[in-house]
C-alpha cells in the first residue's frame, strides 16, 4: 500500500497510512458509530425508496419537474447512505485497511458524488420553485420535463467528474503533497476546493430560497386581499407557497446537519486537529445520514400529493391484509374497487 505524507499529529502511527486515520479507540465508540450508521442508513434507504415509489407510481407527480428534482435528491440520498455506511463502518469499526489506494478513493468518490448531487438537486429545486412563484404564467414553458432531465444529467455528470479527481491523480500520493488529516490519500488543496464548492452550493441555495420566501410572502399578502377572486389561481399559489416552505425546512435541516462537518473540514485546512476533534468529526459525519433520513419525513408531512399517495398505499395494503379473512365474493368486490380507483 502507498505510504504518503502523514499528518503531524499522526506521526506516531506505525504501519500503513490508512491505520493513522482509524480514530475510534474504544469499543464503545465503535459500537455507537455502528449503531448510528445502521439505524440512520436503514431508515434513509427505506424512506427515500418509499418517496421514489410514491413519485413514480403517480402520473400526477412523476411528470412534474419539482418532483423530478425531489426524486433526484432521494436517489442521491439512497446511494450516499449505502456507500457511506458500508465504507465508513468497515473502515472505522472493523478497521478494514486492506483496500488499495484506488479502491478507497473510488469509495470516497462515490460518497462525494452522491452528497454533491444531493446538494445540487436542492439547488435545482430552489430554482424551480422560484420560477414557479415569480413567473407562474410562463412556468410550464420555461420548466419542461426535457429541460429538467437535461439539468439532472449535467448535474450528476459534473458531480461525478469533480469527485473522481483524486482517483484520476489529484491525490497526495501521486503529487507527493501534504495529505488531509481527515481522509487518507486526499490532498489538502483538493479538500479545500471541495469545501469551497460545497459552500458555494449552499450559498446559492440560501440565496435562491431567500427570493422564494420573499415571493411567497408577497403571494400570501395577495391571497389575503383577494380571497374571493380567482379561486383556481389562489389554489395554485397556496400549493406553491406550501411547497416553498417545505423546501425551506429541508434546507434548514441540511444546514444544521452539515455545519459541524464543514466547520471541522475548514478548520483542518488552516490548523492541525487534535485526536478528540478527529473523533468528533467521525461522529459528526453520521449527521449527514440523519439529514438524508429526515428529508423524506418532511416530504410526507408537508406535500399533500405525496401524503395522499401514501394514504392510498396504506389503504391498499390494509385491504390486502384483510382479504384472506373475507369471503371470495367480498374479495372480488375489493379487487374491483381497487381497479376503479
Amino acid at each position: 500500500m502507498d505510504i504518503c505524507k502523514m499528518p503531524e499529529n499522526a506521526s506516531k502511527c506505525s504501519g500503513s497510512t490508512m491505520e493513522c486515520f482509524m480514530v475510534l479507540s474504544t469499543q464503545a465508540q465503535k459500537i455507537s458509530i455502528a449503531t448510528l450508521c445502521c439505524l440512520f442508513g436503514t431508515l434513509c434507504v427505506f424512506e427515500n425508496s418509499l418517496v421514489l415509489y410514491l413519485i413514480f407510481s403517480s402520473p400526477g407527480t412523476r411528470k412534474k419537474p419539482s418532483y423530478i428534482f425531489i426524486s433526484s435528491l432521494a436517489l442521491a440520498d439512497i446511494l450516499a447512505s449505502i456507500i457511506f455506511v458500508c465504507s465508513f463502518v468497515n473502515f472505522h469499526v472493523f478497521n478494514g485497511s486492506g483496500f488499495s489506494k484506488e479502491a478507497f478513493l473510488l469509495q470516497l468518490g462515490g460518497v462525494n458524488t452522491s452528497f454533491s448531487a444531493s446538494l445540487s438537486s436542492l439547488l435545482l429545486t430552489a430554482l424551480d420553485r422560484y420560477v414557479s412563484i415569480s413567473r407562474p404564467s410562463e412556468y410550464k414553458l420555461l420548466m419542461t420535463r426535457k429541460r429538467a432531465w437535461t439539468a439532472l444529467g449535467v448535474l450528476w455528470a459534473s458531480c461525478a467528474a469533480v469527485a473522481s479527481l483524486p482517483l484520476l491523480g489529484w491525490n497526495c500520493c501521486t503529487l507527493d503533497s501534504s495529505c488531509s488529516e481527515l481522509f487518507p490519500f486526499v490532498d489538502d488543496k483538493y479538500l479545500s476546493g471541495w469545501v469551497c464548492l460545497t459552500l458555494l452550493l449552499l450559498g446559492c441555495i440560501v440565496y435562491a430560497y431567500a427570493h422564494v420566501l420573499w415571493r411567497a410572502r408577497q403571494h400570501v399578502a395577495y391571497m389575503e386581499q383577494h380571497q374571493a377572486q380567482g379561486g383556481k389561481q389562489n389554489t395554485r399559489m397556496r400549493m406553491d407557497v406550501r411547497l416553498a416552505k417545505t423546501l425551506v425546512m429541508v434546507l434548514a435541516v441540511l444546514v444544521l446537519c452539515w455545519s459541524p462537518v464543514l466547520v471541522l473540514m475548514i478548520y483542518s485546512v488552516f490548523s492541525r486537529l487534535s485526536d478528540r476533534l478527529r473523533e468528533a468529526f467521525a461522529f459528526c459525519s453520521t449527521l449527514c445520514l440523519l439529514n438524508s433520513m429526515v428529508n423524506p419525513i418532511i416530504y410526507a408531512l408537508r406535500s399533500k400529493e405525496l401524503n395522499s399517495s401514501l394514504r392510498r398505499v396504506f389503504s391498499h395494503f390494509r385491504r390486502q391484509l384483510k382479504a384472506p379473512e373475507e369471503s371470495p365474493e367480498a374479495e372480488s368486490t375489493h379487487r374491483s374497487s381497487v381497479v376503479e380507483t
